[in-house]
């Protein structure tokens, strides 16, 4: 049984991807034969959210509730352990193939409103294979007669090589954190990375420090673009890249009590607002009727 739907492969030179219909999920991205990400099997649930399009709202909003519109929502909790409303509805839901060629596949989405986000939004997730890397671009547009929020960000696990979250170096351009309590990750302010353990500006080993933070204060090159990379040891990496459409990014080691999927992989989701922005307004999107937004990211070898 293939629990993802219909699969599209695309392969580009060196590249090649495999994107599913459950999710818009990119389950695989090599360069060369060696594994990008951390994928999964057609045969295998999807764990933990790898390669997930988060919308339309990426991280958590804190007890599924929020006030919008001079009106109090409640969503579903979909980590019921921390007690949150977790990545969105477009997850688990089926998407429908609109353009597949030998390098690029395009999938689409309406999301219907529905108890906790009464907002119709059209989605479009794009997988754009090249001579740099796979271009991943999601963009929503209101389709309702109200203003609607909106966010998103993709979730890959990245995987430079052998070894583990402990063995590889990360260079991440961010220059402050959220700090969030230990047992929720309730968010508690912004603090400067610098003398913390998370201050990765300058690329250094991971070690067994544990992250489950959004970050921001990101420095772009002069092109406009943010360069996170995750190297090996001995030099084999990937990196992602993204514009200032996207202010914060989550780092999470995948601490996991699963032996399989403990710190196996590090995801690196850059993200158009924080944890919690239904609730902040910090960063949110607000489309009136009839707007689009959109944002992507670029994933390569390194």
């Amino acid at each position: 049984m293939r629990y993802g739907g219909e699969e599209f492969g695309i392969r580009s030179g060196p590249y090649s991807a495999v994107v599913t219909e459950v999710g818009a999920t990119l389950r695989h991205l090599r360069h060369g034969g060696r594994d990008l990400v951390v994928g999964f099997e057609a045969t295998e649930l999807r764990p933990v959210y790898r390669g997930a399009v988060l919308a339309p709202w990426p991280n958590r909003i804190v007890d599924g509730r929020y006030e919008f519109g001079a009106a109090v929502h409640q969503l579903p909790l979909t980590e019921p352990d921390r007690g949150h409303a977790l990545h969105g509805f477009v997850c688990w839901e089926s998407w429908r193939m609109v353009d597949h060629t030998a390098d690029r596949v395009v999938l689409s989405h309406r999301l219907h409103p529905r108890e906790g986000y009464p907002f119709r939004l059209d989605l479009e997730a794009s997988y754009i294979l090249g001579p740099d890397g796979l271009t991943w671009r999601v963009s929503a547009r209101n389709t309702g007669d109200v203003e609607a929020p909106y966010g998103c960000a993709p979730h890959p696990y990245l995987r430079p090589g052998d070894g583990c979250v402990d063995d590889w170096l990360l260079e991440l351009p961010a220059e402050r954190y959220l700090e969030v309590t230990p047992d929720r990750l309730l968010p508690r302010g912004i603090a400067d990375v610098a003398g913390t353990g998370f201050d990765f500006r300058v690329a250094r080993r991971i070690g067994d420090v544990t992250v489950d933070h959004a970050f921001t204060g990101i420095r772009y090159d002069p092109d406009g673009l943010a360069t996170a990379r995750l190297l090996t040891a001995s030099g084999d990496g990937v990196r992602i890249q993204w514009d200032a459409s996207c202010p914060w990014v989550q780092v999470h080691t995948a601490d996991r009590p699963e032996p399989g999927l403990n710190r196996v992989g590090l995801a690196i989701e850059p993200m158009t607002c924080p944890p919690d922005a239904f609730n902040s307004g910090v960063d949110l999107v607000v489309l009136p009727p009839g707007a689009h937004h959109a944002a992507s990211w670029l994933l390569s070898a390194a």
